[in-house]
Parts: C-alpha cells; structure tokens; sequence
C-alpha cells in the first residue's frame, strides 16, 4: 500500500466527497492521504473515519492542504469555485494532479487555472462520466447536421441541494451543440426565461432546470423541428459513476505532462 499514489480529497464531508472517500478506500491502486474541508467546518480535527459513520481511518480531517499535499500525487476537487481557485494553486507547488470537478465557475475564474496548469496537469470536467462524454460527441454531430430550422433546448434535472443552474454538464452539452454549428454559446445562449419573454429567436441554444428530490442527474438535449423532434438522453442513477470516471482521470494524469485536459483525452475520445 505505501508505494501506491496518493490522493486527497477536498469537500470530504459532501455528497460526492464521501462517494470519492469510499471509492479510494475500496480500490487497491491508489490510497487516501488526506481529507479536507473549509476552515470552521464541524468535521475539521476529527478522524474521517468516525465522522463518516465507521470505524476510525487514522486520517484526520484537515482545513490546511499543505500538510497533505505534500504526501499526493493527485487531489481530486468537487467543491467550489473559490475554493478550486486556491487549491490549484497548492497543486501546482506540489506538481500534484488537480481533477477539478467543481461546477460554476465562470470564464474569468477558469482563465485563472492557466498558471498552475504550467507546473501540473489539470483535468477539468462538468462531468466525468463515460455516457455523458458519449453524449457531448453526439450532440455536436447532430447539432452540425442539422440547420436552424431545428431548435435546440438542453433540459436537465437534478437533487434540490444543487446550488448552480445550469448544470457544468447542461453547459458541456450546450457548448457542444454550438460547437456543432459553428457559433459561440454566449451569442446565442437562452436561459431563464420568465413572464413575457416574446417569441423564441432563431438559432438560439435554450436552457431548461429542474431541480427536485434526490435525482442525481438527467440530461436531455431536444433537437425541436416542424412535425418531428430528436431527443438525446442520458440517465445517471448512482452517484458511484462520477466518483469512477473521477479516480480514472485521477489515475491518468499521474504521468502527464504539466497542462489543461477534460474527459475527452482521459477517455481518449479526443480527436
């Protein structure tokens, strides 16, 4: 066990944080080397283990990435866009992967990972699912083989404790589809439509979400045209799959070189 990689995770005390604590502990190519969550949080200074519900892990929770950093070969992050922000910067002292998770972040935040990605390899991705990726390569050949005379709305749904609307992978998809026509998403992107919004414009790239329950994450992209419609879905119904995809890019990056990556290259869709 003590030459496997070693690997943190941030938001330990999260949804998606104990999914990635629980993976790691189950596989038998990487270890856990540390856990962290933000200052004041009740689970810093105790045994990750016991606040998780079990027996003890001799793994202390931690609000100071240093510490474990300095044992990590990878951190894996679904936490915040601030908090994304700081610790690349962690990352990159430590020349440890940074697999960013986090959703939310806006363009100018994104822009700021380019220095850290100079001295680490940076793996970002809305989402880390193989059958989401799938569905963004989809979208983008459908949406480049049809005209505007098809609009295109992405609908997605998700648990009500999500806080970011659109989702990272509603974003992923309506990236893609602009891609598929050659526009960029910010010109023709329409969301949050309320009251009397007018009449829907030509071309745009519309957003729908919902937010209720425990749904873990649907994504449809609706391709509406006169007297017919095309409807790419994809279902997620264990959280496992995320926490997965996570580790395998997690794994992948351990030899790369310094640099931006997303799923595509880690599953090797990347053409």
């Amino acid at each position: 066990m003590s030459n496997l990689p070693g690997i943190v995770i941030a938001g330990a005390s999260g949804r998606m944080g104990q999914m990635l604590i629980q993976t790691i502990l189950q596989s038998n190519k990487v270890k856990l080397v540390g856990a962290l969550e933000r200052r004041g949080h009740p689970w810093v200074g105790q045994d990750l283990g016991h606040m998780m519900g079990g027996a003890a892990a001799d793994i202390i929770v931690t609000d100071d990435p240093l510490e474990p950093m300095a044992q990590a070969q990878a951190i894996i992050d679904f936490t915040a866009p601030e908090s994304t922000l700081a610790l690349s910067k962690v990352a990159a002292q430590a020349r440890a992967a940074h697999i960013i998770g986090t959703t939310g972040m806006t363009d100018a935040q994104i822009a700021q990972l380019e220095p850290a990605s100079r001295h680490c390899a940076i793996v970002r991705a809305g989402n880390m699912s193989l059958g989401v990726n799938l569905l963004v390569q989809l979208t983008k050949q459908v949406a480049a083989a049809l005209d505007e005379d098809f609009d295109i709305e992405v609908i997605e749904a998700h648990h009500h404790h999500k806080v970011d609307a659109p989702s990272g992978t509603a974003l992923m998809l309506g990236e893609a589809a602009a891609e598929g026509r050659g526009v960029d998403l910010s010109t023709v992107r329409d969301a949050g439509r309320d009251g009397i919004t007018g009449a829907r414009k030509r071309g745009d790239i519309g957003f729908t979400a919902i937010r209720g329950g425990d749904i873990v994450g649907e994504h449809d992209v609706l391709f509406a045209g006169q007297g017919e419609r095309i409807v790419l879905r994809h279902m997620a119904t264990d959280r496992a799959l995320f926490a997965k995809g996570a580790l395998k890019a997690a794994m992948w990056a351990l030899d790369k070189t310094p640099g931006q990556y997303d799923m595509l290259d880690v599953l090797g869709m990347r053409r």
